[in-house]
This record gives structure tokens, C-alpha cells and sequence, in this order.
């Protein structure tokens, strides 16, 4: 039988995690994390995951620590909204994917693992499903994170928000 390895998620499961909530961690540009971010505005912030599910898995997140939807404030709901249009957009024109998952899990039992409200965004392709999938469970990525994350910075500086926000 052969395995797959992830060598650095084990270290990152097993080493020292830095201190308070990853998503403010990285909103404050904190040394401790692993900065994947793609943009950038006044209240909101758009990074890679650091394990992505499909090349272009992106976590959208308010700056404000809150771990509820319903505490989002109503102009923080409208932009919430424009946020992940222009996300859908910057990954349609990026990496034509056939659909999305879009979503977030509030609380641990829904399988919140940050309690930090943040939406997902994965692009999916039609019989993505491969051979390491079928026969270990595991997910083959394409193309490196941080060659991503290079490349979706780029394209989120190309595309300007509606309102002229970055």
C-alpha cells in the first residue's frame, strides 16, 4: 500500500500556534501566521486557505472579531456581499472554475474550527476527483499556494470594487 505525506501540516498540527484568533492574526499582519492575503479593504479581508481544498480556496472574513452572521452591522452585510461578488469574479476570470462551494460553519458543531466568522470559496471543476482522492482520501493540488496567492493579488489589484474601495 502506498501513503500520501504531508510533512508540514503535521508540523503545523503539532507546532506551537500562536497566541489569539488566526483570522486577527492575520488581519493585523501578525509575523506568528503565514500571511496569504489576496486583498485588502477597510473592513474586510480576502486570503488563501493555508489548506486549500482546490487551488483558489479563499476564506473571506470581517475585520471585526464577531463569530455570527447576525452580528454583522447592515453596511457590513451589504459590503459582505460585494466582497464575495468581487471574489467570485477575481476566481471566474482567474481560473474558470464549472461552480463553487460558498459558505461558513457558525460554531464548533457545525465545524467551525476559527471562531472568527469567515465564508469559503472554493472553485470546483467537473471530475475532479483523481486517483489519490479515490484510493487514500487524500486532495492533489496543482499548483502552489503561494503561487496563488502571487497571482490572485494581481488580479484583485486589476479589478477595483464598485465603490472604488481596495
Amino acid at each position: 500500500m502506498e501513503y500520501f505525506f504531508n510533512f508540514e501540516k503535521i508540523a503545523y498540527l503539532k507546532g506551537k500556534r500562536p497566541e489569539g484568533c488566526i483570522l486577527c492574526l492575520v488581519r493585523d499582519r501578525d509575523p506568528a501566521v503565514t500571511d496569504l492575503t489576496v486583498y485588502r479593504e477597510e473592513d474586510f479581508t480576502v486570503c488563501l486557505n493555508l489548506y486549500p481544498y482546490n487551488p483558489g480556496h479563499l476564506l473571506v472574513f470581517p475585520h471585526r472579531h464577531i463569530a455570527d452572521l447576525r452580528d454583522l452591522s447592515p453596511p457590513e452585510w451589504l459590503r459582505l456581499q460585494e466582497v464575495l461578488k468581487i471574489a467570485l469574479d477575481v476566481l471566474t476570470d482567474e481560473y474558470n472554475p464549472a461552480g463553487f462551494n460558498v459558505g461558513c460553519n457558525m460554531g464548533l458543531s457545525a465545524g467551525a474550527s476559527i471562531e472568527h466568522l469567515h465564508y469559503h470559496i472554493i472553485p470546483r471543476y467537473p471530475r475532479e476527483i483523481g486517483i489519490a482522492e479515490l484510493l487514500a482520501g487524500k486532495r492533489v493540488l496543482v499548483e502552489h499556494p503561494l503561487d496563488t496567492k502571487e497571482r490572485l493579488m494581481k488580479a484583485f489589484k486589476k479589478r477595483s470594487s464598485p465603490d472604488g474601495r481596495r
